[in-house]
């Protein structure tokens, strides 16, 4: 591993709390720490998960002890769920699967795809996962139930897997009601639930699937990402394959918000954890051309809620650039000014510590950058 370590302008955190970055790749998970009021960022070397993929990561700061969770994808022993109780220096995993497929499904685990902190109930985890299914565990993240009816909805057998496959990669929960969950699936489009579960109906109103003979289905979008608004939990950002939209209902319907970026086609899409209308997209020239719009290295940012964007490029390779970012490959934390942070497929990292105003290379030459997260801890 190589690269650059920020060494100024950290996100600002008080006493002895410190940032935490994790970023899964193709071949082990990353983690870097920056503790508060000034330092360099340092990883801790050798990757956890050695020769595992890992598509997805959370850090749970929830409780009295931040917990780390992460899905591995052993090529020898399958996928699995871990968790850290010490910021990722130790991990365990459970004596049985954490996430399994019941016997009667005739389905098994390819993937763990989301994990998510429920954002109203302490203890509750959502994975998601590739066949797309919703789980959920009571316990932090050591075990899961399958959430059954959105399993066995009336529409699961017309969704049909993308060419990544057929993953559930979104969990939204809502801090205002804990019964409250919008997922998305590729490609199925986003489904919620007002029941804790019981019942979920599409949610796709005014998102185009220009891949299928009728450009508007109630479902079958090929969602890439969703992300919440940080000022308004009813405002919702979607990229999808091809286009950008807003939903200001909690995903009721959804508005084209795409105009002034130079490809509406991309795989992630963040929220600002503060700032209200903020969010940011990183645009790729074409679905048959997966690489940065323009083969330049930019991330967009609006500070309206898609009514404009402007490309934060300040730090940033000048030069042609073909690093592909993923959908779980950008992210903020929860510092003030934020940190933004995304990998690319050609394992680089990038950050910044003020709001996307400028950046810096964290990391370069990593194996092929699946998700990145990070979040202030101590």
């Amino acid at each position: 591993m190589s690269g650059d370590y920020l060494d100024k302008d950290v996100p600002e955190v008080s006493g002895m709390a410190e940032v935490l970055l994790a970023v899964g790749t193709r071949k082990g998970l990353f983690i870097a720490r920056k503790r508060g009021g000034g330092g360099p960022w340092e990883f801790d070397g050798s990757p956890y998960f050695n020769a595992q993929a890992v598509y997805s990561v959370a850090i749970d700061t929830r409780g009295p002890r931040p917990r780390l969770l992460a899905g591995g994808d052993s090529a020898h022993w399958g996928p699995s769920v871990f968790h850290s109780d010490d910021l990722g220096r130790t991990w365990t995993e459970p004596a049985q699967p954490a996430v399994r497929f019941p016997r009667d499904t005739g389905a098994s685990l390819e993937r763990v795809w989301q994990l998510h902190p429920a954002a109203a109930e302490p203890d509750v985890v959502y994975a998601g996962t590739e066949p797309a299914a919703l789980y959920r565990s009571a316990d932090r993240g050591e075990s899961f139930e399958l959430v059954r009816p959105l399993w066995e909805h009336p529409t699961r057998s017309r969704w049909v897997p993308g060419g990544g496959g057929e993953g559930l990669h979104t969990v939204l929960t809502d801090t205002r009601d804990p019964r409250a969950v919008t997922v998305a699936v590729s490609t199925a489009g986003v489904f919620r639930t007002a029941d804790g579960g019981a019942s979920w109906a599409p949610s796709n109103s005014g998102v185009s699937a220009v891949f299928l003979p009728d450009p508007d289905p109630e479902f079958g979008q090929c969602v890439h990402k969703v992300a919440r608004d940080a000022g308004d939990p009813d405002r919702l950002y979607l990229q999808n394959h091809w286009g950008v939209y807003r939903s200001d209902d909690a995903a009721g319907h959804w508005t084209d918000i795409g105009e002034g970026l130079p490809s509406t086609f991309g795989f992630a899409v963040a929220a600002h954890p503060s700032r209200s209308g903020t969010a940011y997209v990183f645009p790729i020239n074409a679905d048959a051309d997966r690489v940065p719009a323009g083969h330049r290295c930019r991330v967009f940012r609006t500070a309206d809620a898609g009514g404009t964007w402007e490309p934060l490029t300040e730090g940033l390779p000048e030069e042609d650039h073909y690093g592909t970012v993923l959908r779980d490959a950008l992210c903020t934390d929860d510092a003030d000014p934020a940190g933004v942070y995304f990998g690319n497929r050609n394992g680089e990292v990038f950050a910044s510590a003020d709001d996307g105003d400028s950046w810096r290379l964290l990391a370069a030459h990593l194996p092929d950058v699946l998700c990145v997260r990070a979040a202030v801890v101590g």
